[in-house]
């Protein structure tokens, strides 16, 4: 891990699980370890350069892009690309996943063979279960969602070599 630290989250849901984390000290990094002090909202890798590899950094500097797609690329110039150390994430379907861990519904949402977002969508009728406020208050306890991440961790089918968010957990946090 290089001196310098970016994490940028894609979306509320992502930030606001990250906030919480990086608010209770339970990621790999601190909050004083990261450019501008704060998770990023940068989807492009041109955008990142543009706002924050212009400053002149001594040092390598790691990226951890929280994202739900495997797919997207963050292409950064050759006059970067060397100095920049770029891990990706993968939280798909894990915010959906968190939530139906946490109430208990993983059989029942097993069984049911829909997405993990139409599954919430009908179990937790009329709430923004993506948005920042609502994952923010849901998961207020932060041992709740530290439980919710190692669990889903344990059930899922993690690629070989995929970051999760359990990753990002300090090892102090370890199960």
């Amino acid at each position: 891990m290089g001196k310098y630290i970016a994490c940028i989250c894609e979306g509320g849901a992502e930030r606001a699980i990250l906030d919480l984390l990086l608010e209770n000290n339970k990621l790999i990094f601190e909050k004083e370890n990261l450019i501008e002090e704060e998770i990023l909202r940068c989807r492009k890798g041109k955008d990142f350069e543009e706002r924050y590899l212009k400053k002149g950094f001594s040092e390598k500097i790691t990226v951890y892009r929280v994202l739900d797609s495997r797919r997207e690329n963050f292409k950064l110039s050759p006059a970067y690309a060397k100095k920049v150390d770029v891990i990706n994430v993968i939280t798909a379907p894990e915010i959906e996943m968190l939530i139906i861990l946490n109430e208990g519904l993983y059989s029942e949402f097993k069984k049911s063979g829909i997405k993990p977002s139409e599954f919430c969508k009908a179990k937790m009728k009329g709430k923004e279960i993506k948005s920042y406020d609502f994952v923010k208050a849901y998961f207020s306890n932060v041992d709740i969602l530290i439980y919710a991440i190692y669990e889903y961790r344990r059930v899922s089918n993690v690629r070989n070599g995929e970051w999760t968010i359990s990753d990002l957990l300090n090892r102090e946090e370890g199960k």
